[in-house]
């Protein structure tokens, strides 16, 4: 069985994520983001079995990418893109606050392609995993996408060079930094993250989408909403870490469960 068809049958959720879950899609432009989360089978995680890497390595099963276009082409409209990370690996990069990983949770049920008895608790177990770390995490994403945008950080995102050409910078990337800082705004204010995005918050991120901001203005945005996330961030009511002990309870059941032991 190849790993494909390993992912597939272990799959407890999977939804679709990027421009589409946030409702900032435009003008059918974009590919079709998805993330899924499986549970290994039991021989790649307590035997020996390994899977091959994208890189060509063996490595423990956690990570798996399926793309339409080769591995370094960038995706069109309708490619598709999933990224699938083992139950494990998924509440590792949780744990830590990370922003992507933490949309499976409040993906809304019509953007939702598969989700078993296991993937509904995983979703119903958000109040453990939230934290202040995902404030940490949601504030440091913005500041790195802010620098790397400024070209202060590394070399400057210029993936859209079509963007770049008809609005002097790549809007798309300055629309995710500040898309970040709502977004982690509601989490800290309110333990949740909307998704589509409410408004008037989606019509002023997608405005630097469609390049009605220059590049000054959405900067003088992103680095307002920046601020408010930084001060959100000392005055929220989230946990200073996750629930481990419920969190870890629920990974050993769940892969019971999974395995039929």
């Amino acid at each position: 069985m190849d790993s494909a068809e390993l992912v597939e049958r272990g799959t407890i959720l999977r939804a679709t994520v990027g421009s589409t879950v946030h409702g900032l899609h435009h003008g059918g432009q974009d590919d079709r983001d998805e993330m899924a989360v499986f549970v290994e089978p039991p021989e790649y995680l307590l035997g020996l079995a390994r899977a091959r890497g994208i890189k060509g390595g063996l490595y423990g099963f956690e990570h798996y990418v399926e793309r339409t276009q080769p591995e370094g082409v960038r995706s069109g409209p309708g490619d598709l893109d999933l990224v699938a990370y083992s139950l494990r690996k998924y509440m590792r990069l949780a744990l830590k606050g990370h922003p992507t990983i933490l949309l499976l949770l409040f993906v809304p049920e019509e953007l939702i392609e598969t989700k078993t008895i296991l993937g509904d608790e995983l979703r119903s177990l958000a109040p453990a995993i939230l934290s202040r770390r995902a404030g940490r995490g949601y504030l440091g994403y913005l500041h790195g996408q802010k620098e790397r945008l400024l070209g202060v950080r590394g070399q400057k995102r210029v993936n859209r060079p079509e963007l770049v050409e008809a609005h002097g910078y790549d809007t798309k990337y300055a629309m995710h930094a500040a898309r970040l800082g709502y977004q982690g705004l509601e989490l800290l204010e309110t333990g949740r993250v909307t998704l589509p995005m409410s408004e008037p918050e989606r019509s002023r991120v997608m405005a630097i989408r469609t390049g009605e901001r220059t590049l000054d203005e959405a900067i003088e945005e992103i680095d307002e909403v920046e601020r408010r996330l930084g001060e959100a961030l000392e005055r929220t009511s989230l946990p200073a870490a996750p629930d481990r002990t419920t969190v870890d309870r629920f990974l050993v059941d769940a892969h019971r469960r999974a395995w039929g032991w």
